[in-house]
This record gives structure tokens, sequence and C-alpha cells, in this order.
């Protein structure tokens, strides 16, 4: 049971329940401090979240989970514990201009026990209309003082509201990233400045002073690092013309509601809400969403439900359109390379399919979504996640009558489709792990061949820019991955310079593995990448098996491996550009064979390559960019994607969503059993269908005890599509895995409707001439 972000499970529950019986006196303060220990539930400072636990604790109460012990009540007030306020001097009126004034400075309060404390309670409770207050959650306070006339006001800063509709919306969060960044927003809930000060400009001017160090002090106190302040201006006192002057921006009103009214009974004055940003990027940074890992341990505890596990949460705003959207899910896969009435199955399931992929909500980034979730689910268990990117063009010359293509050749009416650049996260053993971002496009036919207009364009308005839009998606990807390292990966097409500098200046970053195709300038005597990287000693070898291709013969490669930290120098024309410093690895081919191309590859990296381990763990990184090769010929071969026929541009794109989903599941089968070969096959498969497979691969109804291994039931599928399982064949690939898919999705069905009939095996009749 998930209570305040916390798992209560059965047994931290019995063992609460258990010392609340044991020692019946106990404090629920106490007690709030021991479950804080047993579930290391901690502030990013490292204290005990007691109060946030006290409030997990009342909830289960409230459900009638747990019986705390009975709260106690003290005689002595909370002000009291705060120390006397003391009696406040005559304040001399200050009236003059904020030049006269001189510099206005804000002290940050330390302990609550402190005089400066007290005068703090004590200004407050004097000439404030609201009082000091009383201390709750998170707070900083602050004096406003002028080394000439002494003390000139107060501010206070404390935890934000738990709801607040208006700045919910303008913010635009989801509530699972409202409850994991609400800590990042922090609330003004106390300004004064003594009624005896009459300074224009030095209330917006101490809020500006106040807030460029707030976060710093913040930071220092609590260890989380606020990006948006938040305040509230009772409109019948005030105008908040003081946050407008500051840049406060008003996003709205409250309801007249308190934080304690839950009932909606007491009618509070209503108040104006007012934001202020303390970092550009403080949306993106609020708006990311948690990864909840339990959730996905869960889902791999147990066969489930692969399409409720990759299309489950995609919001299309109708029930019945996400029951469709499993529908198809599951029918493709099943037959992944048939058209769209042959998976189906019946006219009426393809007549829904067809009015799905024409439902205005179901566009292709509604469908992904969800399989980008889980997508980043699976990336949080892994150290390092590699975000390889590329481009693949779908071609529909076959089929004219489709509406909205472009060009995809080089020529402006030769060939005629769609662009995909997608990205695929792999893990660094080559395991893929899921979709984090497709870009799905049709060029446009007038702007073909204009390339000097091109190169005028910004870099955002080329077409190239789909770099680092897919960098942006994996720096979304890394900011929710606190344990993760999450490695952009792209070939020769992806070196430019705009991409390794926009990287830079991005929050959350992730690092970046870029294959060298510009032989740029560095900075040591204005020498080129190549040459500079060539007269580097050589770091080590390392032997490469290089697979039979085409009329290449396999062969046992050597390289040469050489690293150095590099600056490049930015082009000649883009002057504005300053230099990068990054690393680059050169592996060079030593002694090809004769008429034979030496391997080379360079690359450029912003992970450091300081040995060379390093050096050939990037290699090793690299060599994983071959999967999403991989990845497109299933998605064109296995799923037949370029012979659906839809009529126009945005049916496909909705159908490829659901496509490419099923072509990375049978990629990741493909490589999931030569991973983990020895895990039972009930990871991946339904209990009815790798029964169903035994008992057709083997001719016997009789089951094993215990289900086959993954990488046995494999290439059991693969049998069905063609696979000999010879010694010299080694592992199954994605081809003859789909084809078998196809074939074993008839025989499961076969098997439940024969296991339904007959539930139990009929008699064996006795042949001895004596039976009966």
């Amino acid at each position: 049971m998930v209570v305040c972000g916390q798992d209560f499970t059965a047994p931290l529950l019995e063992r609460v329940r258990a010392l609340v019986d044991e020692q019946p006196s106990l404090s629920r303060r106490a007690l709030s401090r021991q479950v804080c220990e047993w579930l290391n539930w901690r502030s990013p400072n490292g204290e005990l979240k007691q109060m946030s636990c006290r409030v997990a604790l009342l909830h289960l109460e409230r459900r009638g989970v747990l019986k705390l012990p009975a709260a106690r009540t003290f005689a002595q007030a909370r002000d009291g514990a705060q120390g006397a306020a003391p009696a406040l001097d005559p304040i001399e009126p200050v009236h003059c201009t904020l030049a006269e004034l001189g510099d206005v400075e804000v002290v940050p309060i330390g302990s609550r026990h402190s005089a400066q404390h007290r005068l703090w309670r004590a200004l407050l409770q004097r000439y404030h209309y609201l009082g000091a207050g009383r201390a709750c959650g998170a707070q900083l306070r602050y004096l406003i003082v002028s080394a000439q006339h002494g003390v000139l006001g107060a501010l206070g800063f404390s935890a934000a509201a738990w709801r607040l509709g208006a700045r919910d919306r303008h913010i635009g969060w989801s509530d699972a990233a409202r409850a994991a960044h609400l800590g990042e927003v922090v609330t003004n809930s106390r300004f004064l400045i003594l009624p005896q000060v009459r300074v224009a400009h030095l209330a917006s001017h101490a809020l500006s002073v106040c807030l460029k160090r707030l976060a710093a002090d913040w930071v220092e106190r609590y260890g989380v690092e606020p990006v948006l302040v938040e305040s509230f201006v009772e409109r019948e006192r005030f105008t908040g013309s003081c946050y407008r002057a500051a840049n406060f921006v008003h996003v709205g009103h409250t309801q007249g509601r308190g934080r304690q009214d839950r009932g909606h009974c007491a009618r509070a004055a209503i108040k104006d809400i007012y934001l202020y940003a303390l970092r550009a990027d403080w949306r993106e940074r609020l708006c990311i969403e948690p990864i909840v890992a339990a959730a996905a341990r869960g889902a791999e505890a147990h066969c489930p439900d692969w399409a409720q596990q990759e299309f489950g949460r995609a919001r299309l705003g109708d029930a019945r359109l996400q029951a469709r959207l499993l529908s198809l899910g599951r029918d493709f896969y099943a037959k992944p390379r048939a058209q769209i009435p042959q998976a189906c199955g019946t006219r009426a399931k393809a007549k829904a399919a067809y009015r799905f992929f024409d439902h205005e909500e179901t566009s292709m980034q509604a469908i992904l979504a969800s399989h980008y979730e889980a997508s980043a689910q699976r990336a949080s268990h892994e150290p390092v996640v590699l975000a390889v990117q590329d481009t693949t063009s779908l071609n529909y010359n076959a089929q004219p009558a489709i509406e909205n293509l472009g060009p995809i050749g080089t020529r402006a009416d030769a060939w005629f489709g769609l662009l995909v650049h997608d990205t695929m996260a792999f893990s660094t053993s080559g395991l893929p792990l899921g979709l984090i971002d497709v870009q799905c496009w049709a060029r446009d036919a007038q702007d073909f061949g204009k390339r000097e207009r091109r190169k005028r364009s910004a870099f955002e308005h080329k077409e190239s820019y789909k770099w680092f839009q897919s960098v942006q998606a994996a720096a979304a990807l890394q900011a929710r991955l606190a344990n993760t390292t999450v490695v952009s990966v792209g070939d020769r097409e992806a070196d430019i310079f705009e991409l390794f500098e926009r990287t830079g200046a991005l929050a959350h970053a992730p690092k970046l593995l870029i294959r060298a195709e510009k032989n740029r300038r560095v900075s040591e005597e204005q020498a080129l990448l190549w040459a500079h990287l060539q007269a580097c000693p050589i770091a080590g070898t390392q032997q490469l098996q290089l697979p039979r291709r085409h009329n290449r013969s396999a062969r046992v490669a050597t390289l040469a491996i050489r690293f150095a930290r590099v600056e490049l120098q930015p082009p000649q024309d883009k002057p504005r550009l300053k230099p990068i410093a990054l690393w680059a690895v050169l592996a060079r081919e030593i002694d090809p064979p004769a008429k034979t191309t030496a391997l080379e590859w360079m690359l450029l990296t912003t992970c450091e390559v300081s040995s060379f381990e390093h050096a050939t763990e990037k290699l090793a990184w690299y060599t994983q960019r071959w999967g999403i090769e991989v990845y497109h010929r299933t998605l064109k071969s296995g799923c037949q994607i370029e012979t659906r026929q839809l009529g126009n541009a945005d049916r496909i794109q909705t159908c490829l969503a659901i496509d490419m989903v099923v072509a990375w599941r049978i990629l990741h089968l493909a490589k999931l059993g030569r991973e983990h070969p020895d895990v039972p096959c009930t990871v991946y498969f339904a209990e009815h269908e790798w029964k169903a497979l035994v008992i057709f691969i083997n001719r016997d109804a009789r089951l094993p005890e215990s289900p086959p291994t993954l990488r046995a039931a494999m290439r059991m599928v693969a049998s069905l599509g063609g696979f000999l399982g010879r010694k010299g064949d080694g592992e199954p690939g994605a081809q003859t895995l789909w084809l078998g898919l196809q074939r074993l999705d008839d025989i499961a069905i076969a098997y439940q409707i024969f296991t339904a009939t007959y539930p139990q095996p009929p008699p064996t009749v006795a042949s001895t001439p004596t039976y009966g």
C-alpha cells in the first residue's frame, strides 16, 4: 500500500502494530521516528521526514489499517516554546528615496531559539495582519536590514500548498509530478515592511534581493533546490503591485479555503496567486513524472499482459478507444506480417480498426506516450542507457493513392513516403529497452533541392534539428533517472556542431557519443582532428570479430586505439559559436587484407576518456548502434508497415505507432533470450501459449512439470518460422521469430478451444479382448 510516496508493505504494517502493542505509552512522534528509520525515509539533507510519516500514519489509521497511540496534549503553547518575544524599542520613522536609503540586506535567521528569531516573531505579531503564525513544515525567515536605519521589515518562506487549482493549471503538471516535485516550490508566507518605513519601491527591491539568495539558502538547509516561488495577496487589502514590480506573474486566485478546510465549510478571504520562476527551465523540471520502480519490478515478476504494459497508460479520452488500442496491439503482434483485415480476424474488428486510425484522438504521440513510460521504467534498472537515434524512410510508391506524402529520395518526383527519426534505448549489452522518442514527417516537395536557402536557415528550421529533438528526449529521460547515465548515440550524420553546443546548455544534458564525419580544426596549433589523433600514441590494440557481409569475408580485425581531449573549433561560417571541449577516440585497423578497406572509427564524446579501458568501453557502446538498424529491418520486413493500405499519412502514422511497439517487442524477445536464456519462459509467454507450443512441438499432450526456459521456448518458436537449430546456426534472429510467432498465435487459439471443450483428456480404453 503506497501512502505519501512510501510503500507500507504487510510485514511493515505488522511491525508497526507489534510496536504499538508492546509500548502502549509510545508517543506518535517517537513512533514516526522509528518508522522513518525502518524505511530510511529521509529528506535530501539526511534528516528523518517525521512530519510526512505522521501524515502517512494518520491516513492509515483513517483507513482502519492501523490503531495509533492516543494523541497527547501539552499544556504549554507552541509559541511559548519559542521563547518570550522581546519588548520592541520605539522605531524611528524612515522617509527617503531608495537611493538615499543605501544598501538593503536580507539577513537569514538561523536557530528558532535565537534573539533574531524572537525579534522576527515580535515584529510579525505586532505589525502583520496575520501575525507570525505557527511553524509548520520547511521554512526560512529573513530580516530586512539597512545599515543606516536598522530593521526595516521581515520575510518568511514555507512549504508550498498541496493543491492549488490556478497554480497547478499554470504549471501543467500531473498528480504524480506534483507529488514528486512539490518540495521544489516554496511559498512566500509572510512579507512585512514596517509601517514607520515609507520608502518608494523598497518592497519590490527587498523581494528581489531575497529571491537572489533564496535557492542557495533553501538548498543549504533542506538539500532541495526550489525552482518556483508562490505568494498570496488578499485582494481586498492589497493590490500586489510590489510583486508585479519584482516580476511575479499573476496566475489566478484562490477559492476562499484554507489548508485545513477539507469540508469546504469556512469562507476565507479570496487571494490572488503570484508565481516567480527561479530557473528558466522551471516548468520542464516540475512536470517530470517519477519512475515507479516498484511497479516495474512487479510487472516483471510474472508474465503480464504485454499490451496493457505498453499501451495501458495511453490517454485517448475514451475507454472504448483504449480497449481498441489494446486489441489492435495484440492482433498485430500475433500476426505481424498480415494485412489489417487478416490480423484483426473478423470484418467487424477490421472496420473498428479503420475507425480507430481515423479518430482525432488517436495520434502517434498519444499512443506512444504509454510505451515511452514503460521504456523509462525498464531503463531505470540500468546503470547506463544508450539512447540510439537514427532515420529511416518508408516508401509508399506502390500505393500512389496515399495522400500527404513527400519525397524521400534524391529526386523530388521519384520516391514518395514518410521519414521516421526514432530513438531506441538500449542497455550496454544491446538489450532494446524501448522507444523514447519518435518523429515522423513528410517533406515538402516545394522545398526540395533548395539547399542554399536551408543553409542560411536557423538550426531550428532545418531537418537536422531532429537530432537535437532526440537529445532533448534523452535529457527528459535523464532527469527522471537519478541513478542512470543516459548516453545519446548517433552516426556520422549527427556530427553537427550546434548539436554539441545546445546539448551542453540543457539542464539534464545526456552524454553524447557521435561518430565524427567532419575533419574539424582543433585548438592545438590549428591542427585537424584526424591528424591530431594520428599523432597521439597508441593506447592499446583490440581485436574485433567481423562477420561475413555481402562480398566481405569473415575475419578478425586488429584495431589500434588512440584517444585525446580536444577542443573543436566552430565552422568558419559560424563565428558566433564557441569552441567545444570533448574527448575523441580513434580506432583504425592495422594491416588489413589486400584490396580491403581498413576499418576506421572516429568517435566524439562528452564522456570522460582518460584511459585505454575508457576508450574501448566507448567503442563497445557505439557497436550497439547497429541494433537500431536491425530494428528498422524488423519494422519494415517483419511488420510490413510499407504495405499498409490506409489512404493518408495521418492514418499511417497512427498505425505505425502500434507497429513500432510490436517490432520492438519482437526484437526484445530475440535479445532477451540470448542475455537471460535460463529464466522461465513465463516472463514472456502466457500460460496457454507455452503449453500450446510445447504440445505442438513435442507432439505429446503430456506437459512437463515446469515451464521450459526462455531460450528453449524461443528456439521452439523460431522452429515454427523455419529455424533449423543446427550446430552452426547460432541463436534465432528476429525474422524467424516473427514468422514463428504468427504461427504460434493460431496454435495457441486452437489449444484454448480444445482445452475448453475437453477439460480432461479422454480415458484410455484397453485393447484386451476380455475388457468389460
